[in-house]
This record gives structure tokens, C-alpha cells and sequence, in this order.
């Protein structure tokens, strides 16, 4: 199985400093030296703290991987350059899952007794989230994922397992379910993947549009390893309103392409989320019925005209431009809506540990119990995407979302909704649980 361990570099970099003593300058800290010059020697050990990054290398996450692993690297260095943790360097350690539920237990196990790594993070895709917990929870491995699905606010999975990065499914739908309907239209058609990051979208949007006053017309599940969509495209009934549709995997292109020849230029209103177009350039030819459609964006893949400082400190540090395009290649296009989610993360990681005073693997309930404690997380250089919310009993972050217009082959925001817009009822309790 194939892995990566990067270690850290001891070096400083203009670049590096700079990016530090912005973040002090935002936190409004005043100090004689930047952050960037703290280094290991206060930590009564020099040993590194091993994080396991679990990543969709290949399979059909691996557009993800490929960026969520840059990310990663971008955000460790700037640990380290910044003194580490505690005191200590940071070791990020890599192991490919391939999208697969079942290796992707053996990747956490393989963490645990190989690698011996003080938590694992960064696990995408619901399916594999929900194959590889249990097992995370039997090893008491704190287990950090970047999905997006309801697997762990609902409670369904055990103490270990925590969402701190990104918003739920449940909480991104019921915050725009309402611009959908007062906007858009109250008769929907969802197209979704059919599996549980799938059913996530079926079940809270078909309640959200229900709540406002709509009608859920069909729901048409297509496998996410689907190459063509044609045959599903004709269950779309004729007097729908609007078309919602998420899609994954490497026929996304095909997908929004099919699409686009099904309707011609007669068409409902299109309300996508990000993920039918993450990685791929709106500027194909192909996708240019997809001017006047819609999306839901996690972190806007353009930069705005009121971009925040902190998104231009976190665009350079990943190597992004204002396009959401690589800075080395235009053509390599990033998943921004997602990809931040793993930033915001290391970043958690890194303030619980030190609310903790992590020695070690002895501190992992230290751990979990300082990251139960956290309430808010603040808009800055750590958390770019925007403030939040953290529930310490459901371990699940509540955030800002982003409703975007495709327009000239980019995507404009028309709407960014509140926090208390996707606040819900919290019935899972996972502080009840052992250790």
C-alpha cells in the first residue's frame, strides 16, 4: 500500500513569515518577533507529533486527493515554520484508501500499529467515512474527516470521530432550501449519487422543501461510478421547476455535458451543488448552457470583489489564483469549495492539542475533551472560509454557505447565508460515550 511521509523542514522562508505575522496582525497579538520564529525548543521532546493524512489518491475521490494533499502540505508547513505543536514538529504521514470502504479500515489500522500516528484526518467521501469509523473508534483513534455528510452529526458513529472543518449536508441544505423556493421555484427534481452522501442530499432537502411550502416531484438515484446519464435524464418530469443536482466522481464532465443536450436551450432552473463541477474549468465549451444556473459553494472558487484578506493569505499559501486555477497551470483547476475544510482542520487539530497540552498518544482523551470544549472557531488566517459555530456533543461545525451564479463562465456570489440559518436541532450526544 502505498504511503508518503513528509517531514519537516526547519527552514524559514520569507514567505512563511510573512503568512505568520499576518495572522498576528489579524488576531490583533503584538509581540517583539513574528510567530515564525517560535521554535521546538520549549517541548520537553523533539520527536514529531505523526499526523495520517487517509486520502483519495486514486479511485473516484482522487481530483479531491490530489488537492486536499496540497493542502495539507501548505497548511503543515506553516505549523511548522511557526514552531510546530507544543513545541514540536509536525509529521504528516500519507496513505491512499482508494475511495474504498473496505481499505480504507485497513488504512486507519495500518496508521495505528504501523505508522503510530497521534490521529488521522482527512477522509471525504461518505462511504468511506462510514467503512473506516468503527474501526477508528475500536482502535481509539481520533478520526478527523472532511466529508461533509451526516454520518457524524447524526451520532451514527462513536467519540472518536469529529467534522470540525466543514458544514454538514443537513445544515447546508436547510440554509439555502429557502432561497431555493423564494427564488427558484417550489416543484424540484433532485439527481444524486446513490450512495450515503446521496442520501444525505435526498432526505434533508425533501424535508427542507417541504417545510418551505414546495414539492419534491422525483427522485432519480444514479451509482457514483456512472459513466453516461442518459437514460436517467427522461424520469425528469415536464412541469419541474427546478432541477437540483449533485453529482461525483470523474464523469462529472459527462454529467453537466448530457445534461446540457437533454435540454437545449429549454430548460427549469438548475440549482447544482459544487460538487457536479469541482476540478473542472467552466470555461469548456461544452458547459456553457450552465450560464444562469446556480450553485452551492462551500468557499467561493473565484476570488469576489470583497475577497477577505484571509482568502489571498490562504490562495497564495495553496498555490491557487483568483480563479480557483493552480497558480503553475490555469488548466489544473482546484476543488476550493471542499479543499479548505482540510486547512481549517490541521489548524483545529493544532488548537486543541495545545488546549490540551499533548505530550503524546497517553493525551488522546485529553484531546477529544479540549475539542469537545471549543464553541466558535473566528474568521481569520486559520479559519478563511468564515466564523463558525462548533458543538462540542454532536462534534460538527456550523458555518457560512455560499449560493453562486454562473455567470461569463464564472461563479458570482448572489447570496451567502447566516450560521443560525443552518442551525437544527441536535439530538446526538457522542460526550456520553466512554473513552
Amino acid at each position: 500500500m502505498a504511503n508518503n511521509i513528509i517531514k519537516p523542514k526547519s527552514s524559514l522562508t520569507r514567505r512563511s513569515t510573512l503568512l505568520g505575522m499576518g495572522a498576528a496582525a489579524g488576531a490583533g497579538l503584538v509581540s517583539s518577533a513574528a510567530p515564525g520564529f517560535v521554535r521546538y525548543a520549549q517541548a520537553q521532546t523533539s520527536e514529531p507529533i505523526k499526523l495520517g493524512l487517509e486520502l483519495h489518491r486514486t479511485g473516484i475521490g482522487a481530483s479531491y486527493g490530489r488537492w486536499y494533499e496540497r493542502v495539507a502540505n501548505a497548511a503543515v508547513k506553516i505549523i511548522n515554520d511557526e514552531g510546530g505543536i507544543n513545541g514540536r514538529p509536525v509529521e504528516l504521514i500519507v496513505e491512499d484508501d482508494g475511495t474504498d470502504p473496505k481499505r480504507a479500515a485497513e488504512v486507519v489500522e495500518k496508521f495505528a500499529t504501523q505508522h503510530k500516528v497521534d490521529l488521522v484526518f482527512g477522509t471525504l467521501f461518505s462511504h468511506v467515512v462510514v467503512g473506516a469509523a468503527p474501526r477508528a473508534g475500536e482502535l481509539k483513534m481520533p478520526y478527523l474527516v472532511v466529508s461533509e455528510g451526516t454520518h457524524v452529526s447524526s451520532g451514527s458513529l462513536n467519540r472518536y470521530c469529529f467534522q470540525p472543518g466543514i458544514c454538514d449536508v443537513r445544515s447546508q441544505v436547510i440554509s439555502m432550501a429557502p432561497w431555493i423556493t423564494q427564488n427558484l421555484g417550489k416543484k424540484v427534481t433532485m439527481i444524486f449519487p446513490d450512495y450515503a452522501f446521496g442520501y444525505d442530499h435526498r432526505d434533508n432537502l425533501s424535508s427542507a422543501i417541504k417545510a418551505q411550502g414546495g414539492e419534491m416531484l422525483e427522485l432519480i438515484a444514479v451509482p457514483p461510478t456512472e459513466t453516461s446519464f442518459t437514460r436517467y435524464l427522461p424520469r425528469i418530469p415536464s412541469d419541474t421547476d427546478v432541477l437540483y443536482h449533485v453529482m461525483v466522481g470523474p464523469a462529472v464532465l459527462t454529467f453537466v455535458t448530457e445534461l446540457g443536450q437533454f435540454y437545449g436551450s429549454q430548460r427549469p432552473e438548475i440549482f447544482g451543488f459544487i460538487d457536479s463541477i469541482e476540478a473542472v474549468d467552466l470555461a469548456t465549451p461544452q458547459l456553457s448552457f450552465l450560464e444562469g444556473t446556480y450553485f452551492w459553494e462551500g468557499m467561493p472558487r473565484y476570488a469576489q470583489k470583497d475577497q477577505t484578506q484571509w482568502d489571498k493569505i490562504y490562495r497564495e499559501a495553496v498555490g491557487v489564483d483568483e480563479n480557483g486555477a493552480s497558480a503553475a497551470d490555469p488548466k489544473d483547476i482546484s476543488t476550493y469549495a471542499h479543499m479548505f475544510g482540510v486547512w481549517e482542520t490541521l489548524f483545529t487539530i493544532k488548537q486543541a492539542m495545545e488546549m490540551a497540552g499533548y505530550a503524546g498518544p497517553d493525551d488522546k482523551a485529553k484531546f477529544i475533551e479540549a475539542l469537545e470544549s471549543i464553541e466558535k472557531f473566528d474568521e481569520g488566517r486559520d479559519h478563511p472560509q468564515g466564523d463558525k459555530v462548533f458543538n462540542g456533543k454532536n462534534h460538527q461545525c456550523y458555518g457560512h454557505q455560499n449560493i453562486s451564479k454562473v455567470e461569463d463562465s464564472r461563479l458570482n456570489v448572489v447570496h451567502r447565508t447566516s450560521i443560525e440559518d443552518g442551525m437544527y436541532d441536535v439530538t446526538a450526544d457522542y460526550t456520553k460515550m466512554s473513552l
